[in-house]
């Protein structure tokens, strides 16, 4: 059931609709990035050149070089600290979008079954914001777990997986029932959302690709409920 899933997901990936979905997120998360390059640029020249003026108070010469040295390490710190962000960010824009995506995809392959429920604005903005926050601190656990040797790897994919199949199987089967009864539906299940979430920590181990995870992740978790449903219907 799960490679099949997969497989149908990475395939939706391509639909139009779909592709149409992730250049809004990706066009959206750029603007957010851009909006926050300059924010914060601002705010660092706005913080350093009073602290200068106060440490030299004549301004030598030299002191225009330190300037300069300081203001290339903090494009450089900045530019990979917006890269570092980028997963995160389009994740979180992501969020606003799972519903379309969640109801095309039922559209797609299950047109004669009775399509979910989109989630309350609120209650989406809500899982969003969730979700940045799982994905920010899915990231910092495998990336503290990184120095430490013999488990890094396999720390990276159990926290993720665990992690992201827990959220985004219950996106998915909220569709179709209460939160409450989709999180109880998810314990029952535990074993298969677990690998299933492996599958999407598999996903957001490739760069730049990963940048589809959210994507990808709604329609294989969208497959793996409907199934699940339907043999537990049978």
């Amino acid at each position: 059931m799960l490679l099949t899933a997969a497989r149908q997901a990475l395939l939706d990936l391509i639909d139009p609709k779909m592709r149409g979905i992730l250049w809004k997120v990706l066009g959206l998360s750029l603007l957010c990035l851009v909006a926050l390059w300059f924010a914060i640029r601002s705010l660092f020249l706005w913080l350093a050149f009073p602290f200068l003026a106060n440490l030299f108070p004549t301004m030598p010469e030299w002191t225009g070089w330190i300037t300069f040295v300081l203001l290339i390490f903090a494009a450089v710190g900045l530019a990979l600290g917006l890269a570092l962000l980028m997963a995160p960010v389009s994740a979180f824009v992501a969020g606003i979008f799972l519903d379309d995506a969640a109801e095309h995809i039922e559209r797609l392959h299950y047109p004669d079954d009775p399509p979910g429920t989109a989630l309350p604005v609120l209650t989406a903005m809500k899982e969003a914001l969730k979700f940045l926050g799982i994905v920010i601190l899915g990231n910092i656990l495998a990336l503290l777990l990184l120095f430490v040797p013999g488990v890094n790897l396999v720390a990276f994919f159990l926290v993720n997986g665990y992690l992201l199949g827990r959220e985004f199987f219950e996106f998915a089967a909220m569709r179709f029932m209460s939160p409450e009864a989709a999180r109880a539906f998810r314990r029952e299940r535990g074993l298969t959302v677990f690998l299933a979430g492996l599958v999407v920590a598999g996903f957001v181990a490739i760069p730049i690709v990963n940048l589809a995870t959210p994507l990808f992740a709604t329609a294989f978790m969208i497959h793996i409920v409907r199934r699940m449903r339907e043999s537990a219907v049978v």
